[in-house]
């Protein structure tokens, strides 16, 4: 055996990498990592590389593995819609925007970025062009065309800003696939994120994808599109339209209603059965398009918008958060023209961290044929609840979700579930047995990490060795409730709460502290009814909880 195949087969046996990982293809990287989208124009003021950079310190500790890149390519100003024109409208697919840089500057992010150990994948717009590309000229019978000759938009669209590309012509083919392994060759990009594959044929494709992987096996290829055809024909991942998207899937129904558990169930069920373990199924509450198009998280689901984020989390396949969502992004962005996000301190930072992290570090929730199957863990409030273990090797994950507006209470059936976890939010330990009760409010959920009981003795100081934020009691309350927190050292310390949107509603305590075992007691009198979170802050530690008022 050659050294450096020696090396690779003991550093897998070290990170605990499954052997057949170790062939070089993507899951040989993208086995326990989520996705993050981004979208450059809206991201910063300035709107460029060189000012996303200064986010990739940020997107690393909150556990980030792969950003995908919407279209960095120039952009047509022929029939243009708004002032900047939609990225999705292509001028030069070997070029960029000048709007967001160089070339060479996104060369150069790209390279950061996989210093710092992640990943990159570019939006490629296969379908289309913008009626002034470069191709026009040199090609313009690469075009459809109606029957006076004019270039046409896609059929079956309002896409007016673009053209339909005919992929009857070995030319366009040749083309698209050389533009493509450009972009892996020399600008050293991880892969693409192909726009509207479904309306591209897929005999393309899979010559494509061929040639690609032939170049570089290990690349990651994500289809806008849903079905196990496409993964058939190369695709690594596909959308999981069914749970969510267009304004429409499981999860808007529940919302609305028409759907329950049992529904999520069954379509939990039918992705097991359509889809082999080794093929990727991506899961999302928002994208480009949701938000866009169809509205914020929060005008979707609105109480139910922070636990459909968790269960996209959790479920066996790879997260999508868009840009913003971990800043509880409120507004729809503009798609033409400019609208920056608005960046602050919001709850969903710390949720979105804690559970990449879970997803890098326990395997029962790793992707693919890597991490464990889910299986349901039956109760006595299956239309409200939706609970499930997942398992592999020694490492297990227990969730529990309320798919309802109000509480509901009951009883843990079958023997899955039986263990002693940890609270991935709260940090408390809980053992489950036979017929354990549970409670929760309407579109609560807890996540647990199964954890191996040890012999020893626990010592138990007064002074606490580090900092911690307790859950709240009582929890939901009305009209009084208390916070514990604790304290090491002598710090600084805030203690903030706020509204689902992240508006800062109330500040409890902006001072310093000694060390030990401290409580505020917080009145509801000045708050309406429903969910809100409270923060606490000191020197480097941040932790945050969620509390109900009931009135």
């Amino acid at each position: 055996m050659k050294l450096d195949k020696l090396f690779l087969l003991i550093l897998a046996i070290v990170l605990l990498i499954p052997i057949g990982s170790i062939s070089q293809d993507h899951q040989s990287w993208s086995y326990n990592l989520g996705i993050y989208e981004v979208n450059v124009r809206q991201y910063t003021a300035a709107g460029t590389f060189a000012a996303f950079e200064s986010h990739l310190p940020r997107l690393k500790e909150m556990g980030v593995g792969i950003l995908w890149f919407m279209p960095i390519h120039p952009i047509g100003q022929q029939n243009r819609l708004g002032r900047l024109g939609s990225y999705y409208s292509v001028k030069d697919y070997y070029g960029v925007n000048p709007e967001f840089g160089t070339i060479d500057e996104f060369k150069a992010l790209v390279e950061k970025i996989h210093d710092m150990g992640m990943y990159v994948i570019i939006d490629w717009v296969a379908n289309h062009t913008a009626w002034d590309n470069l191709l026009t000229v040199s090609h313009p019978e690469w075009y459809s065309k109606d029957a006076n000759g004019n270039f046409i938009p896609p059929p079956g669209t309002n896409w007016s800003d673009v053209i339909d590309l005919d992929y009857s012509k070995q030319g366009l083919r040749d083309y698209m696939i050389a533009a493509m392994k450009y972009w892996v060759d020399e600008i050293n990009v991880d892969g693409f994120r192909c726009d509207a594959a479904s309306m591209v044929p897929m005999d393309f494709w899979q010559t494509a994808i061929s040639e690609l992987k032939n170049d570089a096996p290990d690349i990651f290829i994500l289809a806008e599109a849903d079905g196990v055809q496409y993964h058939n024909a190369g695709f690594d991942m596909t959308f999981a339209w069914g749970l969510h998207g267009f304004g429409d899937g499981v999860l808007k129904r529940i919302v609305e209603r028409w759907n329950n558990a049992n529904s999520l169930a069954n379509f939990v069920s039918s992705e097991q059965h359509t889809y082999p373990d080794s093929h990727y199924r991506m899961y999302f509450t928002s994208n480009h398009d949701e938000n866009s198009w169809h509205g914020t998280v929060f005008e979707q689901f609105g109480d139910a918008a922070e636990p459909f984020a968790v269960l996209t989390c959790t479920l066996d396949g790879m997260p999508l958060i868009y840009s913003g969502q971990e800043a509880g992004l409120d507004k729809r962005l503009q798609f033409f023209d400019k609208d920056l996000i608005i960046w602050r301190d919001h709850p969903f930072t710390d949720m979105y961290t804690t559970l990449l992290h879970l997803k890098r570090e326990n395997q029962s929730l790793w992707n693919g044929e890597n991490g464990g199957d889910i299986q349901r863990v039956r109760t006595t409030s299956d239309n409200s609840i939706f609970a499930f273990i997942q398992e592999k090797e020694d490492e297990k994950t227990f969730a529990i979700f309320n798919l309802s507006p109000g509480y509901v209470g009951g009883t843990l059936q079958d023997s899955l579930y039986f263990g002693n976890y940890v609270d991935v939010f709260e940090n408390d330990t809980v053992t489950f047995e036979a017929e354990a009760n549970f409670g929760l409010q309407g579109w609560d959920y807890k996540v647990y990490e199964e954890v191996k009981t040890s012999t020893g003795i626990n010592f138990i100081s007064n002074q606490p060795a580090e900092f911690s934020l307790s859950q709240n009691y009582p929890n939901p309350f009305n009209p009084a409730t208390t916070i514990r927190f604790e304290v090491p050292e002598p710090e600084h310390v805030t203690l903030k709460i706020y509204d689902l949107s992240g508006r800062l509603v109330a500040t409890l305590i902006n001072g310093s502290f000694e060390p030990g075992v401290h409580r505020v007691n917080l009145r509801a009198d000045q708050f309406a009814s429903g969910i809100y979170f409270y923060r606490l802050k000191a020197g480097g530690f941040s932790q945050t909880r969620k509390l109900t008022v009931l009135k």
